[in-house]
């Protein structure tokens, strides 16, 4: 049972990204203050009167894009704002999911709480009641070929409206208006320029960059935890992580910090479990190998690649931090006129996404490549293959070809999104950075170094079942002996690929320590 508090928000800096992952995740529901609403409301006035001469104001008395010189009557303009929603949302499945489509409304909320974009407080009060209410809008997560967010945004706006479609509990799209009215909530209209402040800047990005910089922290720890298992059941050199060599770089003393406190793999058998079987076809390894000598590189420079992607993820949190609090609309509201920015573009954010996916990546090619020398007997000195009985079973073989095959698919997702820019709009947008691809790459990176981590655990798992001796000390990091334990102790071939299905899952949703 999710336990939901109320955040009241008194203020735009009390949904940080801490807030707007706990509104994602459906355990914050954020209730606007007074003296927020207040402010808001006289930010509102100050821009409608702003608005009442004659001078051209783009996307609200012009049209957008290519035909932002054409003007509209003022007829046109009571329908303008809400038509940007209508012809703009183009986009179709596959959607993101409620946890993803929620972060985007709380940072949707969170840039219109900033006084430049002039949106009313009735809006922003129906946005947090969207959230606590959890009507999710149906929000493409592909083919945002704009130079901002403007297609799913328009999905979203489209929501908010009545026309579009939200998520069933099911994540499948469904028509807005019956669920907006089942949750006793109205159609909303978009008033003058809320709607293209609606469609202005990267909150999808923003919020999509706030989920994956979290998940990315929690894989961290946990490849860092089977890193050291690794080095446990190769019994190989921990010369590499000699603290000297963290000098300058505090990023990789955190992490030789860990690997320095974390317990070596091969902890005892579950009680009541069954020995594994010893390793009669490979020789018991000697005391001094060319493993305990030199590590093979994959193992030297795993504490290294894993700095690089915590300062990665660092990296991205600082840009989500820039992002939260920039002023992104186009007009921007400032110093009492009306500016245009480039905030729509979120080329901070793609960039810095696309930095920690190429870290992820790698992260992932040196896993396949770490279990790949678990499995020679002459680094760790168990049976080929870590197998039951060689040639009668397989072992762990084909786990690490689904490893590798991971990995390799990773390769096509580690190209920068902002590199090969195509004119749109008459020419009128003739750049853009491709938030969306940088965060479905980013996304892929996760899921598949979590997929190669699962198969890295089953092959320690294995290596620990055959050994008779464990090495000590005989535990490992609790949350990473937590995952073990749930795994069948048996080593004879079975469907690995159901093992590897649990690890993931626990990988996703850490179990809790004993």
């Amino acid at each position: 049972m999710v336990t939901v508090q109320h955040l009241v928000v008194r203020r735009a800096g009390d949904l940080d990204p801490a807030a707007v992952a706990g509104i994602a995740c459906g355990t914050l529901r954020p209730v606007l203050g007074d003296e927020l609403l207040a402010g808001l409301r006289a930010g509102r006035e100050a821009v409608l009167a702003a608005l009442g001469g004659d001078e051209p104001v783009y996307g609200v008395n012009t049209g957008m894009g290519a035909m932002a010189g054409i003007r509209l009557d003022a007829e046109a303009q009571q329908r303008h704002q809400n038509n940007l929603m209508a012809g703009r949302a183009v986009g179709s499945a596959p959607w993101l999911s409620r946890v993803e489509a929620r972060a985007v409304l709380a940072v949707r909320l969170r840039t219109l709480l900033h006084p430049a974009a002039g949106a009313s407080p009735e809006l922003c009060a129906h946005l947090a009641a969207m959230l606590a209410a959890d009507v999710v809008p149906a929000i493409p997560a592909r083919g945002s070929g704009a130079a901002g967010e403007i297609i799913p945004l328009a999905h979203a706006g489209a929501a908010l409206i009545g026309t579009g479609q939200v998520l069933d509990a099911y994540g499948y799209a469904t028509d807005a208006a019956p669920i907006l009215a089942r949750a006793g909530l109205a159609g909303w209209s978009f008033g003058t320029k809320e709607g293209v402040a609606f469609l202005e800047g990267v909150p999808a990005l923003t919020g999509l960059s706030v989920l994956a910089a979290r998940s990315a922290r929690l894989l961290i720890d946990q490849v860092t935890a089977v890193v050291a298992a690794e080095h446990a059941v190769a019994r190989a050199s921990t010369d590499p992580w000699h603290p000297a060599f963290a000098a300058g770089d505090p990023e990789l003393r955190t992490v030789l910090a860990m690997l320095d406190t974390t317990p070596a793999a091969g902890g005892p058998p579950p009680p009541g479990a069954p020995p594994g079987p010893a390793a009669p076809a490979a020789p018991e390894k000697p005391e001094t190998s060319a493993t305990s000598l030199q590590a093979p590189v994959s193992f030297r420079v795993s504490a290294p690649a894993l700095a690089v992607a915590l300062r990665a993820t660092a990296g991205l949190e600082a840009a989500v931090d820039r992002a939260l609090t920039a002023v992104t609309d186009s007009p921007a509201y400032l110093d009492g006129r009306f500016v245009g920015s480039a905030g729509f573009a979120g080329t901070d954010l793609v960039a810095a996404a696309g930095t920690l996916t190429g870290a992820l990546v790698h992260l992932a090619e040196l896993g396949a490549a770490r279990l790949h020398r678990l499995l020679d007997p002459a680094v760790t000195g168990l049976n080929r293959q870590l197998s039951h009985a060689p040639g009668a079973h397989a072992g762990m073989v084909a786990v690490h070809k689904r490893a590798v095959g991971v990995a390799h698919r990773l390769r096509r997702f580690a190209g920068l999104a902002l590199v090969g820019p195509m004119e749109t709009s008459a020419g009128q947008e003739d750049v853009q950075s491709f938030g969306f691809e940088a965060a479905e790459c980013l996304t892929e990176a996760l899921d598949g170094l979590r997929e190669v981590v699962a198969c890295e655990i089953l092959a320690v798992h294995q290596a620990t079942r055959l050994r008779a001796a464990p090495p000590e000390p005989s535990a490992v990091r609790p949350e990473l002996a937590a995952v073990l334990r749930r795994l069948p102790a048996g080593t004879e071939d079975r469907p690995f690929g159901r093992d590897l299905d649990l690890i993931i899952e626990l990988l996703r949703a850490p179990p809790s320590n004993p």
